[in-house]
């Protein structure tokens, strides 16, 4: 992370815009205290949408049967 003064990041605005954008966190400090801290922007997620998957998907009847006793025997390491 670079810090640097309100000056210094007007002189060089072009030059730490690009250091942000390659991943690096910029803070841009007054007097010695940090005011703002500049980090790549990050394209928001489209939400999902619920039931995309609708009918190209097929669970069987049983899937939430009990397991055989030897297979769940082989689960639970028995």
């Amino acid at each position: 992370m670079q810090t640097v003064n309100i000056h210094e990041a007007k002189t060089n605005l072009s030059r730490l815009i690009e250091a942000v954008a390659e991943g690096q966190e910029v803070v841009i400090a007054k007097a010695g205290k940090p005011m703002v801290r500049m980090v790549p922007f990050a394209t928001p997620q489209t939400p999902r949408r619920l039931g995309g998957l609708k009918g190209k998907m097929r669970i069987a009847d049983d899937f939430d049967a009990p397991l055989p006793d030897d297979l769940l025997a082989a689960f639970e390491g028995r």
